[in-house]
């Protein structure tokens, strides 16, 4: 996947939710004028991958309560130059997790968000530019700990409310539900 894919692919989130074309609209605009958009030394803001991984039955998602941000949010970090963001979901989720049996669900993208990541330490504030994709964890579910997180949890989505307030964890809980509705 290249800058290209990824736009195709933003455009065709805008099309899929068109309650979020406003934010579809930022990221090809992020994604054009922004030639270093994947470095993370580009402090301003850069792009992230997220794994939203549910459980084989897709009942529950994992999450990681993050020791900087002190936020239970999905797994996920930084491209560091990959512009493949799929790739980069997966590398992330399976370093953060030790899960290695995912399975992407979905070609497109699940979700996308920008957010403000405070200042910690030497790293000035900035933004996340967060491309997120639904990986079907299907082996083990027995997760290790990395030094990322102060815990992993597998959450049952319909009370994922009781963990967090963050809107696009919330968001893409409901997206998760409604999706998995029967028909």
């Amino acid at each position: 996947m290249d800058r290209d894919d990824i736009i195709q692919n933003v455009k065709a989130y805008g099309q899929r939710w068109p309650e979020e074309v406003d934010i579809a609209e930022r990221f090809i605009a992020f994604l054009t004028s922004e030639p270093d958009a994947f470095n993370r030394e580009r402090s301003a803001g850069h792009v992230t991958g997220s794994a939203w991984v549910v459980n084989r039955a897709g009942t529950q998602v994992l999450l990681t309560h993050h020791k900087k941000l002190g936020l239970w949010i999905q797994l996920g970090g930084h491209a560091d130059g990959d512009s493949d963001v799929v790739r980069v979901a997966r590398r992330e989720a399976e370093e953060e997790s030790g899960l290695m049996d995912l399975v992407q669900e979905d070609t497109g993208f699940f979700d996308i968000d920008v957010h403000r990541i405070p200042p910690y330490g030497r790293e000035p504030e900035h933004f996340h530019w967060d491309f997120r994709t639904v990986f079907r964890a299907m082996g083990s579910h027995v997760f290790r700990l990395s030094e990322e997180s102060h815990e992993l949890r597998w959450i049952n989505i319909r009370r994922l409310q009781e963990l967090t307030h963050e809107e696009s964890m919330l968001r893409m809980a409901r997206k998760w539900l409604a999706r998995s509705a029967p028909v």
